[in-house]
């Protein structure tokens, strides 16, 4: 099997596997417990901690918050900062502004907020896949609780302009959430340079297991909790999944350890790919060409549907992930390819091509050539959509 699909999930490295292991077997106290079991587990969530403080640029290892999944980081970001500005400043600050090309977690949420009296701002973006800087500051204003920017977008890779949404939530006296759960362990983070109050990423994202995910919260940011309890300093109940944590903590260290020979790699790759199939007739690529994660490439092939595509490279073994999102059988836009103004015919012929840890040459190479003849014969198949 070729897997091409490291945006949607990665797999746990060994070296992850084995620092996890332990707590699964024998590490189980309470990390809350006072005993030395349960002691023993509250020193290994504490060292992760600071090896996802280090991953991620923050000044210490308290401003982070471990949670189930990037998810729940966003939805605590988010959400958490929008209910506590909102009852801080008296109910005057009742307004989100963010982008139309976030995570689905994100867009859910906005749905549930706007339900409960919150305004919703959607910053436009260009047909590059970039947000709108001065359409994004335009909507901020005293009345906004919380600003909400990807780092990189999760289909298309393209990088977003954090640094202009952090200025203007700091004018504003707003909150600035960011999630990076796509670029964390694929680009350089430091959040303290970023100047953002909140930052989200995902274990799964970066080889460490599902079901894990952390929040970093700069000091001071005061948030609303999503699930109530004593863990975490009061900011996230639920007893600590020790061996998770583990885990996260292992990821991150070798990400950063690692990180500037991957992206080496990740980049030459993703060169190789797509100057291979941009000579495929037809093919298009998706976002800014070179302002995005190296690792990803949003490649359209007008005249078939994407996720047969992705089912014909399936069937040779090869992984990767379609641009639109299915449902019985019919494939349609993705809100983000619409937001960008993709061609509805080219962006129903998506696919996204991610490589990650232990992505080889020749795992391209196959990947290559396959491609054109799967290709070749979708086109000739009259579609039924």
């Amino acid at each position: 099997m070729i897997y091409l699909d490291h945006n949607a999930t990665t797999p746990v490295r060994p070296e992850v596997f084995d620092a996890m292991l332990p707590w699964l077997r024998d590490g189980y106290g309470n990390p809350s417990s006072v005993y030395a079991l349960g002691q023993r587990a509250r020193a290994a969530v504490e060292k992760a901690r600071e090896q996802v403080a280090a991953l991620v640029g923050a000044a210490e290892a308290s401003e982070i918050i471990f949670t189930s999944c990037g998810s729940e980081a966003d939805v605590l970001g988010v959400g958490g900062g929008a209910w506590q500005a909102r009852d801080e400043s008296g109910g005057k600050r009742r307004k989100i502004v963010t982008t139309r090309l976030e995570h689905d977690a994100l867009r859910l949420l906005g749905s549930q907020l706007r339900r409960r009296g919150f305004e919703i701002f959607e910053a436009a973006c260009g047909r590059d896949g970039v947000t709108d800087a001065a359409d994004l500051a335009s909507a901020v204003d005293e009345q906004t609780a919380v600003v909400s920017v990807m780092h990189a977008n999760n289909e298309t890779g393209v990088f977003q302009p954090v640094a202009a949404a952090a200025a203007a939530a700091r004018r504003a006296g707003a909150l600035i959430h960011v999630d990076a759960v796509q670029s964390a362990g694929k680009e350089e983070l430091d959040a303290k340079a970023m100047e953002v109050d909140t930052l989200a990423i995902s274990g799964h994202k970066l080889n460490a297991p599902k079901g894990v995910g952390a929040l970093y919260v700069r000091r001071g940011v005061r948030l609303s909790p999503v699930v109530t309890g004593h863990q975490e300093r009061g900011r996230r109940g639920g007893t600590e999944n020790t061996a998770s944590i583990v885990a996260l903590g292992a990821a991150c260290e070798l990400a950063r350890r690692d990180l500037s020979a991957a992206r080496a790699h990740a980049l030459a790759l993703r060169r190789r790919i797509e100057a291979a199939a941009l000579k495929i007739p037809g093919a298009l690529l998706n976002g800014e060409p070179d302002d995005r994660l190296p690792n990803t490439s949003h490649l359209s092939f007008p005249g078939l549907d994407g996720h047969a595509l992705v089912v014909a490279l399936d069937l040779e073994g090869i992984c990767v992930s379609s641009g639109p999102a299915c449902s019985s059988g019919a494939s349609t836009p993705s809100h983000v390819l619409t937001a960008m103004g993709v061609p509805t015919e080219a962006a129903t012929a998506s696919i996204r091509v991610s490589t990650g840890w232990g992505t080889t040459d020749a795992d391209a190479d196959r990947f290559l050539a396959a491609l054109p003849g799967a290709v070749a014969r979708l086109r000739a198949v009259p579609s039924s959509l």
